[in-house]
């Protein structure tokens, strides 16, 4: 069975993403994760959090995966034997040393190799697997034809690969440009995502600067579309890929909620149509199937950084019951259309608000208040997880 596996930027996100249907999550400590930005856990933060999956059935993988340096290494195997003592499944690595290290002070610890590798052929696979990798989180540049030979290469080792989010325009996010331009380390976790930005040429000898436009917005040179592989998870599976991973530790909740969703049905045999335009209700760059079937000259998005999607996130459902409690997230009124956005049989169905309280049961006409709770009739079940979004 493969595995959907899923971002957790912290703890609330972790609980979204296994609610929505994540057979696993990975997530990161305050130090040696590539995602130094997000919230990410403490130590006992940790320790919960393995604990709440291992309770649901589910797995927990920690990524210590930056270029370390020699000052890492003393605080980096304190880590790894932490992990070992708290259950996690798994640490993501990419540097060697750490390897060795990981093996040394935590030798119970199953290690996965990180994308940040760069393992793009069967030769580089069967070393990893040989120094005791039990996973290789393939390079975002490969085919499903090199994905298949490596799987033939490597019998027992199991191929982990990016089915959707934001792709980086260096090799397998090996950057220096976020350095360059503003001194924080892709590296180490601290990319500033210039890829992202406009840019415009600047001549020499005090001239006006020319934008580099595409269209009269301007053109993201660098800005890379994002990776959408649900219509071709079957041909994945049947290359060796055994986990589906969804980037995103620094995605809203809606976002991770629409997202795995939406995987989890169509691995659970949702119509894949379907599913293709549910991930159209949250906010996306235009997509790409990167490199799945060979060279690819069209995965640059160049009109804008990132298109809204046609939903607006407008509620946490806190508790279900006859009159849910629901905590605002975005503007909404009575006579607004809300739809259900669930892992349960509610999903995607739509109701009118016809009338909403606060929780001192004063009525109210206008969602306004940031994150104010309120009571309101929905004629579907409704459990505390889900989301209520509005269309438009």
């Amino acid at each position: 069975m493969v595995e959907l596996l899923a971002p957790a930027g912290d703890f609330e996100k972790l609980k979204t993403a296994l609610y929505f249907g994540a057979d696993a999550v990975y997530l990161g400590g305050k130090d040696f994760s590539l995602r130094a930005f997000a919230d990410n856990f403490t130590a006992e933060e940790m320790a919960r959090a393995v604990a709440y999956a291992h309770a649901l059935g589910k797995k927990v993988y920690v990524t210590a995966n930056i270029f370390a340096r020699n000052a890492d290494f003393a605080p980096l195997g304190d880590m790894f034997a932490f992990l070992q003592e708290i259950g996690a499944d798994a640490a993501l690595v990419t540097d060697a040393g750490a390897l060795a290290l990981a093996k040394q002070r935590a030798p119970r610890l199953p290690l996965h190799l990180s994308t940040q590798a760069n393992t793009t052929n069967k030769y580089a696979a069967k070393f990893w697997q040989e120094q005791g990798v039990s996973r290789v989180v393939l390079a975002r540049e490969l085919s499903l034809a090199e994905i298949a030979e490596i799987h033939a290469f490597c019998p027992g080792l199991e191929l982990e690969a990016f089915v959707h989010g934001a792709m980086c325009i260096s090799y397998s996010g090996r950057c220096l440009l976020s350095n360059y331009l503003d001194g924080r380390d892709s590296n180490r976790g601290a990319c500033v995502q210039a890829c992202r930005w406009r840019y415009e040429v600047r001549p020499e000898g005090g001239k006006a600067p020319l934008p580099a436009e595409e269209d009269a917005r301007g053109t993201y040179v660098f800005n890379s579309k994002d990776l959408n592989m649900l219509p071709y998870l079957e041909e994945l599976a049947a290359a060796g890929v055994c986990s589906f991973k969804i980037e995103g530790r620094m995605k809203s909740r809606y976002y991770l909620a629409t997202v795995v969703g939406a995987y989890r049905r169509a691995l659970d045999g949702a119509p894949v149509q379907a599913m293709a335009e549910e991930l159209e209700t949250c906010a996306h760059r235009a997509f790409t199937h990167a490199y799945a079937f060979g060279e690819n000259a069209h995965t640059v998005s160049y009109g804008n950084s990132q298109t809204q999607g046609t939903c607006a996130y407008v509620a946490d459902v806190l508790e279900g019951g006859d009159a849910p409690l629901v905590q605002m997230r975005g503007r909404f009124r009575v006579g607004d259309v809300l739809e259900v956005l669930s892992p349960s049989a509610s999903f995607g169905r739509a109701f009118t608000v016809e009338r909403m309280t606060a929780e001192d049961g004063t009525p109210v006409e206008d969602a306004k208040l940031v994150m104010q709770k309120l009571r309101l009739s929905c004629p579907y079940p409704l459990a505390a997880g889900d989301i209520l979004r509005k269309r438009g």
